[in-house]
C-alpha cells in the first residue's frame, strides 16, 4: 500500500475521530484532551490513536473512558468513512509530550542549579 494513501487515511481518521470525541463525550472541564496522531498499520485493518491528556495523572482514566466507549467511536467513523474495510481503532497513551515536559523540567532545574 502507498504511504500517501496511508497518510490521507491517518488525516482522514484523525479528524473524524476528534469530531466524535469532543462533540459526543462529556469529560471534567479541568482536563485538556489532545488526539495527537493516528498510526495505521499497512494493510489498513488497525489504526493506533495516540492520545494525550493534560493533567497526566488523569491520562488512564480517559483511555478507559474511550476504551470503554469504542464500539460506538468506532460505529460512528465506519458510517463516516467512504472507505472499507475501515480500520479498528485502538486508543494508546501519548507518552512524547510527557516526556517532553520531564526533558523541559530537569533543563529547568539544571540552568537554576547553574545560577546558583
Amino acid at each position: 500500500m502507498s504511504n500517501n494513501r496511508i497518510e490521507k487515511v491517518n488525516s482522514l481518521l484523525e479528524k473524524e475521530i476528534s469530531k466524535i470525541i469532543f462533540r459526543d463525550f462529556a469529560y471534567s472541564p479541568d482536563v485538556l484532551v489532545t488526539l495527537t496522531r493516528v498510526d495505521t498499520t499497512a494493510n489498513l485493518i488497525e489504526a493506533k490513536v495516540f492520545i494525550s491528556v493534560f493533567p497526566d495523572d488523569k491520562a488512564d482514566e480517559m483511555i478507559k473512558m474511550l476504551d470503554k466507549n469504542i464500539f460506538d467511536i468506532q460505529q460512528k467513523v465506519n458510517k463516516t468513512m467512504r472507505m472499507r474495510p475501515v480500520p479498528r481503532i485502538k486508543f494508546v497513551k501519548d507518552k512524547v509530550l510527557s516526556r517532553a515536559g520531564k526533558i523541559e523540567e530537569l533543563l529547568y532545574k539544571a540552568k537554576n542549579e547553574n545560577k546558583d
